[in-house]
């Protein structure tokens, strides 16, 4: 496979991704605002930052943060993908 080949396919990967923790997020908490980006940082292939509204409580945000840090780590696991994903409260 030539290598603009396996780069287009791991962006699709990516993005493919993104957009999948992006929806958890969001069928989590619905009212939460979520911004997913493909930006590299060092060994970071992408990102994502939930918004929840203020009124939510700590539990719900450290449920929110725990489920989507696990899909990010089973991503990880399976791809090779690492995603960084922060929920700002």
């Amino acid at each position: 496979m030539a290598p603009e080949t396996r780069t287009t396919d791991r962006r699709a990967l990516l993005d493919a991704k993104l957009t999948e923790l992006t929806l958890l997020a969001k069928e989590l908490c619905p009212a939460a605002r979520v911004e997913a980006d493909t930006t590299r940082y060092e060994d970071e292939d992408g990102g994502v930052k939930v918004f929840p509204p203020a009124d939510l409580s700590e539990d719900e945000v450290e449920r929110l943060e725990m489920a989507i840090a696990r899909r990010a780590g089973e991503i990880f696991d399976d791809t090779g993908l690492f995603i960084a994903c922060a929920v700002f409260n």
